[in-house]
């Protein structure tokens, strides 16, 4: 019987070093781009991915023009708007 090789991923190798920190309260923090998180987390939503709930409760910093454009995008997405 052959024995397996194998592997552990790592990532790409071209992948770019992220900002990691503390809060104040001890928790490990990461600075990414939107961009980079977006089509991961599209991709993860429309095939109903269900290691999304375990972050529902989750808080994220955004800029406050992002959180404008996001509610204005949220009340004109209205049927009767």
């Amino acid at each position: 019987m052959a024995s397996c090789q194998l592997k552990i991923y790592h990532g790409p190798s071209e992948c770019r070093p992220h900002a990691l920190s503390k809060t104040d309260a001890g928790e490990s923090r990461i600075t990414v781009s939107l961009g980079e998180v977006l089509p991961l987390l599209a991709d993860a939503v429309n095939n109903r991915r269900t290691w999304l709930d375990d972050f529902d409760d989750d808080d994220i910093t955004m800029s406050t023009d992002l959180f404008e454009v996001l509610m204005a995008y949220q009340y004109y997405r209205r049927p009767s708007a």
